[in-house]
């Protein structure tokens, strides 16, 4: 793909991969955002289209010698369960976690930093909505997909679904990564870009990096879904 300021930043991020460190590292929304052109995006938060660019133009020759694996070219199923074993998983293992550090920071720091309440209550909403959201991916939206590819693979019509078109739970999928989306962005400014204040203690500063890399995880989670996975499942009901 020819890398221009017309290209969606989601184009981008499938199509190269590194991409992704350098829009994580500028703030620039490659996942629900994804629909945007690198103009557009770059004129948002004030930087030139030419310097991303030319970030990752870098970014690329970086990596050369270890290239991530390209997803928008992957077996559908293959990147279903990388979805699963590496996004799912993270979301499953690290809630528990963030939510023992929130109930430690909230006793030891609650009264100089009410913020951290607030962020409390935005984290348990949107681990709720996620781990309604991942269970209806593992036992509805994905297993219909894999069937699709199993069937377009062996030549035969695609499966029939309760839901009509593969349209309208992806629409529904890619609500709920919004509405994730908005909750951790509100989490990121209460916390101040999570920099731990002055007085923070260890387990604050361990919360705050635990909730940083927890945002950049759902930012490549729904990147992959968004950008990739969504868009080839309705290429393929659309090519029957």
């Amino acid at each position: 793909m020819q890398l221009t300021k017309e290209v969606t930043v989601g184009e981008i991020a499938a199509a190269e991969p590194a991409s992704v460190r350098v829009f994580e590292a500028l703030g620039i929304d490659y996942c629900c955002g994804g629909k945007r052109g690198l103009a557009d995006a770059c004129s948002r938060i004030g930087i030139s289209a030419d310097e991303v660019m030319a970030r990752i133009a870098q970014a690329g020759q970086t990596v050369h010698a270890f290239r991530p694996t390209l997803w928008a070219e992957a077996p559908l199923s293959a990147l279903i369960r990388h979805i699963i074993e590496r996004h799912h998983g993270y979301i499953r293992a690290e809630t528990p976690r963030i939510q023992t550090l929130l109930e430690k920071v909230i006793t030891r720091h609650g009264a100089a930093h009410p913020e951290v309440a607030q962020i409390r209550d935005l984290f348990t909403a949107a681990a709720q909505e996620l781990s309604t959201h991942t269970m209806k991916e593992e036992q509805v939206l994905f297993p219909y997909i894999a069937r699709m590819e199993e069937a377009a693979n062996a030549g035969q019509p695609q499966p029939p679904a309760f839901f009509g078109s593969v349209a309208r739970p992806i629409a529904r999928m890619m609500a709920d990564h919004d509405d994730a989306g908005d909750l951790l962005a509100q989490m990121n400014q209460l916390a101040g870009g999570y920099t731990p204040p002055p007085d923070a203690c260890a387990t604050f500063r361990a919360l705050y990096q635990a909730l940083a890399g927890f945002e950049i995880d759902l930012h490549e989670h729904v990147h992959l879904e968004n950008n990739i996975l969504f868009p080839r499942a309705l290429a393929l009901e659309r090519s029957e």
